[in-house]
């Protein structure tokens, strides 16, 4: 069974270490090399339309699974109280359909009137994800 540390940092570190998630809660994301040990890196946004985050005084988890369907490994996982449990492999249909589902919910939350602070957080977001695609080299 494969460990995650995990580390809170406001900017995620250029080199990125195995068994290591990075989160910044002040942008609200989390980064991890890929757990199949092809060293993709791994980026999951935090917030209602896409990952949850908890940390329980000592350990994180990430909900949903996390499914990386666009990297050659396609590796399928959870992480569960700093531990991975693996995931069965979907087939393209379920990929589709889970791709078709997240961006309705990402459609239904983003059609509402965000609060001034969750405007403030974007802002951040956008910001920041513009130099994780630098450092991604996209």
């Amino acid at each position: 069974m494969t460990i995650m540390q995990h580390r809170f940092l406001e900017f995620i570190p250029d080199h990125l270490e195995e068994g290591i998630i990075y989160i910044s809660i002040e942008y609200c994301t989390a980064i991890h090399l890929c757990v199949c040990g092809c060293r993709n890196k791994v980026v999951t946004p935090i917030s209602p339309a896409d990952w949850k985050l908890t940390f329980n005084g000592k350990s994180i988890s990430l909900y949903p699974s996390i499914g990386n369907w666009s990297f050659d490994c396609q590796s399928h996982y959870w992480i569960k109280d700093g531990k991975v449990e693996w995931s069965e492999s979907w087939s393209k249909d379920q990929i589709l359909n889970v791709r078709e589902y997240d961006a309705e919910v990402k459609i239904k939350y983003y059609k509402t009137e965000p609060e001034p602070e969750i405007k403030r957080i974007e802002k951040k977001s956008r910001a920041f994800w513009g130099w994780i695609l630098n450092v991604l080299n996209l």
